[in-house]
């Protein structure tokens, strides 16, 4: 059994998802701060069940040290991170605290019971404002704003502890890209309690005329069409990535680091422009200045996990950008 910690998220339901798909039994451990609990039931159809879940805060060591003491599991997929820069950049004690606090305590719990087994969810802001080409793992890190600097600190954490530990620990760091899109069946997608700063979300809620334009951050960066280069990847890829990475742990001790995305890069005005191609709806947009902190390119190499991971991904912008409308279009939701 795989523990999932925020599986009932945006990127954890779908890792959910994708457990089931593989045959894997898993149980969530979610405190619903940045998740809706409908997503429990919405989950349920999906997958023909409902998947067991525990309503606990991954910073609770007691309830983690029981947790292990009676349930065994073979790892633990680590997705409880607060991720909007916008929402770090106000609230940075929620978010060192979150993320690195709560990364601290799963540690301890899973140490004390003997369970060494560990993918976590990091994230291409590692990597600060790469050079403009397809970043490896091995490019340096850096990071410009409070949420960065979160993902900075966990993946210092790991290397740490693996350092103090040579090879007691099989650990991996999935360093995703932009996830977009949902699930086919549109019933889970990114629905945060608190409106997403991601640009998909605005993308669709503009489409359907809930909000007047899209606002870009910056249009005289030194790219193509002059605003920043992303690397936009489907969720469901995604998802699949962290349940190819389980079976790599078993043989490969330490601590392992993969970039998990498309390997195409996309500006946010071509973004756009697909989100019009695939579903014939118009979105009118504004450039504005820059946003502190963004990259002007960012997008990944993505040979060591086809290598070694034996994953690719297999969803491309189109699909993306239909199923950024379908959920929309499925659900009615109003504006945040």
């Amino acid at each position: 059994m795989i523990l999932v910690t925020g599986g009932a998220g945006y990127v954890g339901s779908h890792i959910c998802v994708a457990l089931a798909e593989a045959g894997v039994p898993f149980l969530i451990l979610d405190n619903f701060s940045n998740a809706r609990r409908s997503v429990i039931t919405r989950l349920g159809k999906i997958l023909g069940f409902a998947p067991p879940c525990i309503d606990a805060d991954v910073r609770d060591v007691a309830v983690l040290e029981q947790l292990f003491d009676e349930q065994h599991f073979d790892a633990v997929i680590h997705s409880a991170f607060l991720t909007a820069s916008a929402d770090a950049a106000r609230e940075p004690l929620r978010y060192y605290d979150n993320n690195v606090s709560g990364t601290i305590g799963l540690l301890r719990a899973m140490q004390t019971a003997g369970l060494r087994n560990l993918v976590v969810s990091s994230s291409s802001v590692v990597y600060g404002d790469p050079a403009p080409q397809a970043v490896r793992e091995d490019a340096p890190l850096s990071a410009s704003t409070p949420y960065g600097q979160t993902a900075l600190m966990v993946e210092q954490v790991l290397s740490s502890l693996d350092e103090a530990s040579p090879k007691r620990w099989r650990m991996a760091l999935l360093r995703s890209f932009n996830a977009v899109g949902c699930h086919d069946s549109g019933l889970i997608a990114e629905d945060p309690p608190r409106m997403s700063s991601h640009v998909a979300p605005y993308l669709a809620q503009v489409a359907a005329g809930k909000r007047d334009g899209l606002r870009i951050y910056g249009g005289d960066y030194p790219t193509p069409d002059g605003t920043p280069v992303r690397d936009y990847l489907h969720v469901m890829d995604l998802a699949r990535a962290y349940v190819a990475t389980l079976p790599y742990l078993r043989s490969h001790p330490g601590l392992s680091r993969f970039n998990i995305g498309s390997g195409q890069p996309t500006s946010v005005l071509g973004l756009v422009r697909a989100f019009e191609h695939a579903n014939g709806r118009a979105v009118p947009f504004r450039i504005g200045a820059r946003r502190a902190g963004d990259a002007a390119h960012c997008w990944a190499d993505i040979s060591r996990a086809r290598n070694e991971l034996g994953w690719q991904p297999q969803l491309g912008l189109d699909r993306m950008m239909e199923d950024v409308w379908r959920w929309q279009i499925g659900t009615g939701r109003s504006v945040h």
